[in-house]
């Protein structure tokens, strides 16, 4: 990979906001000041400080120092159990600050209260939670090790441990016999053992059968802002296995779960439909992009009022995150459905990955200015609202154009006609027309635009 194309990655994976955003942590800085990790620390011909990320000592004592250096926690989780990287924690805190703190739904005062579904041993959302912004939380698990650790985390940084609740998950164990001999249960890929909360999945049928996640844990009359979860990823240990170069640690029983991320988040899905607003805002954490298409197919068959989603990239590893709520928005949503003589949509799928949103706004401006319209451009970029808005005056029309982010590598392009405005007959639709012509053929691989246009032409 390129040195641009790493900037350009890393630009995009960091939140803003994020302590490490433009700021990676200084190796050489941690092994000085604290002995316990020098031995982990060893330098490339060119004098880099690096670690060995297949160690899971080397990793496990990261996350402790910079914790301790850098948000003044003092954490620990023994050998065997998942351990999480700071930095993509941490962005996946900031972006559910950003969707509370958006007006896409009303917003609440007071204290935010948050559900960590599965916290894990090493309890990291709501120590990392509790310590950057003050929130509280409830951090719920099923297995002894992980309760036991994560109330020691909590019980060990006394100045947040008022904020943070650990609860334990009852239920009655009913494995079927193809788990009991296989040795698998479903447990949390990334350090919360949400898996442990999905034993008993079942393989054929994809759906999950566990223990509660929410339902029957939320108790009666309890209101949360948000949910958040690291689902078990994987349905097999080979799968789990397919990264080389990084050990997180983990055992079979943590790694994987018969019908893996789509099940158990699909049960999420199930419970909100039950719970509705008890929460402001569900979100989980994706691993492969292929779910999120049916997640969200999921999501709007039950009528959810928002879907959001984002990425994060850490290195050479990605996720996604997805969110939902039944909240009525504030601000009315798009449907990419929904058109009439002055509006006009399109979608630009299989967008290239080194492309965001961003560029695609750019070249709607220089598209435009190229024609000699007048552009009056607002290109600044907040990640949780889906709309960056150009407006343009083009011969005495006034039209304004968005750019909805539908999933990772989906973009909705929208036009319309201001308030009051008309236009001749097809002037806007041919308008339109050049401007998709232009974007897919700047944006969209040959391959993948002619793929799309034969799948087009089948379905009509």
């Amino acid at each position: 990979m390129g040195k641009k194309r790493r900037r350009e990655e890393e630009k995009r994976s960091i939140h803003p906001r994020n302590k490490y955003s433009g700021n990676p942590p200084d190796f050489s800085l941690l092994a000085s000041l604290y002995p316990s990790f020098q031995p982990y620390v060893f330098y490339s011909p060119n004098g880099k400080p690096r670690i060995d990320w297949k160690d899971f000592n080397a990793t496990r004592e990261l996350t402790r120092v910079l914790l301790l250096h850098d948000h003044s926690i003092t954490w620990w989780i023994p050998d065997g159990q998942l351990c999480p990287t700071v930095p993509n924690r941490s962005n996946y805190i900031h972006w559910i600050e950003d969707l509370l703190s958006s007006d896409i739904i009303p917003r609440e005062d007071g204290v935010v209260k948050g559900f960590d579904i599965g916290t894990g041993a090493n309890c990291i959302y709501p120590l990392l939670g509790a310590s950057l912004l003050g929130w509280s939380f409830v951090g719920t698990d099923v297995t002894d090790v992980a309760l036991e650790w994560a109330e020691r985390n909590v019980k060990n940084n006394p100045q947040i441990s008022e904020l943070i609740e650990i609860r334990k998950v009852d239920f009655e164990e009913k494995l079927t016999d193809e788990i009991e001999n296989n040795g698998e249960s479903c447990m949390n890929m990334n350090g919360n053992t949400t898996s442990s909360l999905a034993e008993s999945c079942s393989d054929e049928s994809k759906t999950y059968h566990g223990p509660p996640i929410l339902l029957g844990v939320v108790k009666a009359g309890e209101k949360f802002d948000f949910c958040m979860c690291n689902p078990p990823f994987f349905e097999t240990m080979e799968e789990s296995g397919l990264n080389p170069n990084t050990s997180c640690g983990g055992t079979p029983a943590e790694m994987v779960c018969p019908g893996g991320e789509q099940a158990f988040i699909s049960r999420i899905i199930q419970d909100s439909v039950q719970l509705k607003q008890s929460f402001r805002w569900y979100t989980s954490m994706v691993g492969k992009k292929s779910s999120l298409k049916s997640l969200i197919a999921k999501l709007r068959e039950v009528g959810v009022t928002v879907v959001k989603t984002t990425e994060f990239v850490q290195g050479q590893t990605c996720r996604w995150g997805i969110a939902w709520s039944f909240v009525p928005p504030t601000k009315k949503i798009i449907s990419s459905h929904v058109a009439s003589k002055n509006v006009f949509t399109f979608m630009l799928e299989g967008i290239q990955r080194q492309f965001s949103a961003f560029h695609v706004l750019q070249s709607v401006e220089s598209f435009f200015q190229a024609s000699g319209a007048s552009c009056k451009s607002n290109a600044a970029l907040f990640h949780v609202d889906w709309f960056t808005l150009f407006e343009f005056h083009f011969d005495d029309l006034n039209f304004r154009i968005t750019v909805f982010e539908q999933i990772p590598g989906t973009l909705l392009v929208r036009g319309s006609l201001k308030p009051g405005e008309s236009s001749l007959p097809g002037l806007l639709s041919s308008i339109f027309q050049q401007l998709e012509d232009a974007l897919r053929k700047k944006f969209i691989p040959e391959k993948v635009s002619t793929h799309i246009s034969t799948q087009i032409k089948h379905n009509l």
